[in-house]
């Protein structure tokens, strides 16, 4: 008999000959433009951006099928030294993925010349085997500079690397990446289907889009102990209804992310309510409320109910 239900199931095609496909990693240090050059390649917003540096916590995949490819990038929190429980996690996850994946692009703030935060980086990725490909984002902002900023670059590249200029928000270079992106993967199959952007399920990416207009409206107030957790989603007709918890670590943050009157959670809810729509296609109806977790970045425990756990090879 058949599954009732086999009919709704996603739909992978067989690949045509030639088809390239794999899953490449987005690595580099923090607020380095990971997640924007992410979304733009993917043509859709899948990972959350902001000012403020680590935004990143998740390795957070993005789909890209073209005619010809499927690529599977993976974003990765920024590659810094750790301060505490959640940075080391983070680090961890970030590592790990450049020994599980077809292609590494390093991305690097190419604005401002090589530092010892990409040396560092470069030491790792000399580690493994991993092809890759050494991306100079920002090229928009070089002016002037670009010919001795890109030696900077070019000291910390090796021979079997390549270099691409390019910018994640204008898009000049965009094209050439993706095609040296393309010619870098083996020939393979479809992993996902074609309409598919991320593998990542939708409460995931409420709770990121929630977490990012935190970012964007407390800046450094609020650094990085934010933590969001989706508790229910109810889908009517019409509408559907999200409830969700902002953890802090401190009474002071909580007062800060509440603001004078309420107003500051209801420019956070008004924000995320809006971009959630987009993701949703349909009315939101968006309720927060904030808590206070005392050290929740430096419990494992904690770490792992809010989602964060070291990924394993």
């Amino acid at each position: 008999m058949s599954n009732p239900n086999e009919s709704f199931l996603p739909i992978i095609p067989v690949a045509p000959p030639d088809f390239k496909s794999g899953f490449i990693a987005i690595i580099g240090r923090p607020n380095v433009g990971k997640s924007t050059l992410m979304n733009e390649l993917v043509g859709q917003k899948v990972a959350i951006t902001s000012p403020v540096a680590q935004t990143t916590r998740n390795r957070l995949r993005g789909i890209l099928t073209t005619p010809s490819a499927q690529i599977i990038f993976v974003d990765t929190p920024g590659i810094h030294k750790p301060h505490h429980e959640l940075g080391k996690v983070l680090v961890q996850n970030a590592v790990s993925a450049i020994n599980n994946v077809d292609l590494v692009l390093f991305v690097v703030d190419a604005s401002q010349p090589a530092g010892g935060g990409d040396r560092y980086i470069t030491d790792l990725l000399l580690k493994s085997k991993t092809p890759v490909i050494l991306g100079l984002n920002k090229s928009d902002l070089q002016g002037s500079k670009k010919e001795s900023l890109n030696e900077s670059y070019q000291e910390i590249c090796q021979e079997n690397w390549q270099m691409i200029n390019f910018s994640a928000i204008t898009g000049e270079g965009l094209d050439k990446l993706q095609q040296e992106l393309i010619n870098k993967l083996d020939v393979g199959p479809y992993y996902y289907p074609p309409d598919l952007v991320t593998d990542q399920p939708e409460r995931f990416i409420i709770g990121e889009l929630i977490r990012e207009q935190i970012l964007l409206h407390t800046r450094e107030e609020i650094p990085h102990s934010v933590a969001v957790t989706v508790e229910k989603v109810v889908e009517e007709t019409k509408i559907t209804k999200i409830y969700a918890a902002i953890s802090v670590e401190r009474s002071s943050q909580k007062g800060i992310i509440i603001g004078q009157k309420g107003q500051m959670l209801k420019t956070i809810g008004t924000a995320s309510r809006q971009q959630m729509q987009k993701l949703l296609s349909g009315k939101v109806y968006l309720e927060l409320f904030v808590k206070v977790e005392p050290k929740w970045r430096q419990s494992r425990l904690r770490l792992a109910e809010f989602g964060y756990q070291v990924e394993k090879n």
